[in-house]
């Protein structure tokens, strides 16, 4: 259970350390383009991801500086990346409240969705201010208790709703709205197919937008 009433994004230093390492690939003089640190670093923090990599040995240059080029996808462990590499970033909510549907009852903003059979639901931390767009809703799932629970009816600004039938839920548990699906959370996959959407404008979406906080 966690007391936190916005949602926060969480960088794991030891994940983008791991990945500088697979990045670099052995290479006698691997370099990163500044591209890197654009937005805060894709969201990630570029003030961190330029300790991590001089911590590696690794230099900043430019594409006119020739060398290896370090795959930003494998960095922030993002889909399209190396396999072996980590997401840095994982997206956490929590849970506002719950309450019953009945069958035929619509919830959020214009009732775009309306049950198909009496359910419960819960209202979450985490909107599109934060970097979970409008198009996420009905297209993607939130880790909640262990279980894969849908992100229901239209996205607000800064909460959504998720079915959660008949699952153990109360008011502040955590919820994974995406992470390491190596750890079975969500992956940022599934973002890209709903909303069109490269894992790395989402990624830089939350990073910018939500609570953002260092992990080792």
């Amino acid at each position: 259970m966690t007391d936190q009433l916005a949602p926060q994004a969480t960088i794991s230093r030891r994940a983008l350390v791991a990945n500088a390492r697979i990045a670099a690939g052995g290479s006698d003089g691997p370099l990163y383009a500044p591209v890197l640190l654009r937005a805060d670093a894709w969201g990630h923090g570029a003030a961190l991801v330029r300790e991590v990599l001089a911590a590696e040995g690794i230099a900043e240059a430019t594409h006119a500086d020739g060398g290896d080029l370090i795959d930003p996808l494998t960095l922030f462990g993002l889909p399209g990346g190396a396999p072996a590499a980590q997401p840095v970033m994982r997206l956490r909510g929590s849970v506002l409240s719950v309450k019953k549907v009945a069958a035929g009852e619509g919830v959020s903003y214009g009732y775009a969705y309306r049950a198909p059979q009496d359910t419960r639901v819960a209202l979450v931390t985490g909107g599109y201010a934060q970097g979970v767009v409008r198009a996420l809703g009905g297209a993607v799932s939130v880790l909640l208790q262990n279980r894969l629970h849908p992100i229901v009816g239209r996205v607000a600004m800064d909460a959504c709703v998720v079915e959660i039938g008949d699952a153990d839920v109360s008011r502040g548990d955590e919820l994974v709205f995406f992470g390491d699906p190596g750890r079975a959370e969500p992956s940022l996959t599934g973002w890209e197919s709903a909303t069109g959407l490269t894992a790395g404008e989402l990624a830089t979406a939350v990073g910018l937008h939500a609570d953002r906080r260092e992990t080792e």
